[in-house]
């Protein structure tokens, strides 16, 4: 079992750590949105962003602190709720689900490893991280930690934050 997660991880790094190379550096050029673009693993979560209207804001100067869950944890939701969530007429209810995957500031890993925090989400919703044995978010698992943005961080989940 242990050798099948280490290759899931392998895998994984595989995918994100392009992006990350390219937007980790001193003077990186690339903003949240434009990583997750480019890292080709988080097209549900992009289509979704353009369908709520926060491009602009995910593009801004921030820092944000990003809860990013895979187009594989989008795949997982019951059958119909994506497609259902992007039709105009859930706008609000998308919104509200994305917002409860970001922070406003920085969050680095460090910050709160060892630790058990209660942080308010940008949509006023609260997140449960419990950083004392790795790392989760209300029940969702930060399978890749500390991507770098010009404008703030990406954690990578597993599932999708339902506030």
């Amino acid at each position: 079992m242990k050798f099948v997660r280490n290759l899931v991880m392998v895998f994984a790094l595989s995918a994100v750590l392009p992006a990350y190379a390219v937007a980790g550096g001193h003077g990186m050029k690339k903003d949240i949105v434009d990583v997750a673009v480019s890292n080709g693993s988080f097209n549900t979560l992009v289509a979704a962003a353009k369908a709520g209207g926060l491009v602009e804001t995910l593009k801004s100067k921030g820092p944000f602190t990003v809860f990013a869950p895979t187009d594989a944890a989008f795949a997982a939701l019951p059958k119909g709720t994506v497609e259902t969530l992007l039709k105009p007429e859930n706008k609000a209810k998308l919104v509200a689900i994305l917002k409860h995957h970001v922070l406003a500031g920085a969050v680095p890993s460090k910050a709160i490893a060892g630790k058990k925090l209660s942080p308010a989400t940008v949509n006023g919703t609260k997140l449960n991280i419990d950083a004392t044995n790795g790392v989760t978010v209300s029940g969702a698992k930060v399978v890749i930690a500390d991507v770098k943005a010009s404008n703030g961080i990406i954690h990578v989940i597993d599932k999708v934050l339902i506030p």
